[in-house]
């Protein structure tokens, strides 16, 4: 086990944090990211090892703002200003209801205690699991975690560089110990956004590990 790492995912106070395993994700997905469906078995087999688990889920409504189609004259990819500060345009996914917006059929961690929704409210976007893009309005997830006696996270899921990486940020501001389990993530990369992501987590007391340390 590496030295940073000080929790075991038998540990109770660990959780794993599965990020939008989603069809809209996945190769042929509305906001596909590449090779997103193969990292299915690695997180079944790593959620197996934890007690706890959480899974997040985007849910947008149709007319959500980071829809490029919400935007007239606006394409997906366009970056714009919004009243809560840059806002990058996306087709529009995982609207309420959609097959897009289900979980994969074959995310098998039929123990896991919460289904957090997020990117609801459509006036927000929300990458994160804890705070939403307004960086005021709150999940509740810390609050959730800290109330069953959790202090650590490990994060896994899509996309590594938006919402794995804010919602990794995000725990480590909270207090978490957060650790990102890197070979059970994949990255869009849109403008150097995985380099930055990697960055920003360094500086931010996130630890960047591998499945195979979890068992080393």
């Amino acid at each position: 086990m590496t030295a940073s790492l000080n929790r075991l995912p038998s540990d109770p106070r660990s959780a794993l944090l599965v990020i939008d395993m989603q069809y809209d994700f996945m190769p042929g997905g509305a906001l596909a990211v590449a090779s997103g469906d193969t990292l299915v078995p690695l997180i079944n087999r790593l959620g197996a090892q934890f007690c706890n688990v959480v899974i997040t889920q985007d849910w947008h409504p149709v007319d959500h703002i980071s829809f490029a189609s919400s935007h007239a004259g606006r394409a997906p990819f366009d970056s714009i200003t919004l009243p809560y500060g840059p806002q990058t345009l996306w087709p529009d996914h995982c609207v309420q209801g959609t097959h897009g917006a289900q979980l994969h059929a074959d995310l098998d961690v039929a123990h896991a205690q919460l289904i957090l929704r997020k990117g609801c409210n459509a006036g927000i976007d929300s990458y994160s699991a804890f705070v939403e893009a307004d960086r005021t309005t709150q999940t509740g997830l810390a609050g959730y975690l800290k109330e069953r006696g959790i202090d650590s996270v490990f994060v896994v899921g899509l996309a590594l560089d938006f919402c794995v990486a804010w919602s990794a940020l995000d725990a480590r501001a909270a207090g978490f110990n957060t650790w990102i389990i890197a070979d059970a993530c994949k990255a869009i990369d849109l403008n150097g956004s995985l380099d930055t992501a990697w960055k920003d987590l360094a500086a931010a007391g996130v630890v960047r590990i591998d499945s195979a340390e979890l068992t080393a």
